[in-house]
């Protein structure tokens, strides 16, 4: 779950990047973010992920109040998280096989559940045959495969996806997005910042527009029309 309650936040610049942000996402949804350049979608996120701190109001994901967390406690508000990224951030000396596991080998999971988990995810994602392959050696959209399987082997409760289509061709976006859909009927709750709207009106999932650091519109994407514009 995740609430805002109140949100303001001001930079040191004086830059009003979020005003008066009043949203609840529930477990198990499915939320598009959608705005400009700039419209203050990446402060948004970096309040979830405890980037940032709000400048006024309260932050709440998955049973943590963000403005009270010490510092010590981030790693493990993390953990409740996968993060998939527009540029990928697979490391390019290890197979795919080693850049899922990493995510796993850095919270301490024994080799044994490694072996064990690794395989049934790139299962998951359709990427069983290139766990010996290395990023380099793979097409945009199988890196980006890479990268939410990543995102999934630990068993988040959250995904938030940050432009995970703005790297890789038009007709491999769906494909990502039908991923996402999947991962979310099993449970997972998907948050996915896109300015593709024609993905957002397909999917028809509900859909959170942020103009000028203020939420203009949430709705449902088939119904949102013009809104997206």
């Amino acid at each position: 779950m995740i609430e805002f309650r109140g949100v303001h936040k001001t930079y040191d610049t004086g830059v009003k990047a979020l005003k008066d942000i009043n949203i609840r996402i529930d477990k198990g949804d499915f939320v598009f973010i959608v705005g400009a350049s700039g419209a203050g979608k990446s402060t948004f996120l970096k309040l979830i992920m405890r980037e940032e701190v709000p400048s006024a109001g309260e932050v709440v994901v998955n049973d943590y109040r963000l403005s009270r967390l010490k510092r010590r406690e981030i790693p493990y508000l993390r953990r409740t998280m996968g993060i998939v990224f527009q540029d990928f951030r697979l490391i390019n000396k290890m197979t795919v096989f080693d850049n899922v596991a990493f995510a796993m080998r850095v919270t301490g999971a024994s080799s044994r559940d490694v072996r064990k988990r690794v395989p049934y995810i790139l299962g998951l994602v359709g990427l069983q045959n290139k766990a010996r392959s290395f990023p380099m050696e793979l097409s945009g959209g199988e890196q980006q495969r890479v990268g939410l399987a990543r995102a999934l082997v630990n068993n988040p409760s959250l995904i938030i996806a940050d432009e995970p289509t703005g790297n890789i061709d038009p007709e491999l976006s769906f494909e990502i997005v039908e991923l996402l859909n999947e991962i979310n009927r099993r449970g997972t709750t998907i948050l996915m910042v896109t300015h593709e709207h024609d993905l957002v009106r397909k999917f028809s999932r509900r859909v959170i527009k942020i103009r000028d650091g203020c939420v203009v519109s949430d709705s449902i994407g088939g119904r949102a029309g013009h809104e997206l514009e």
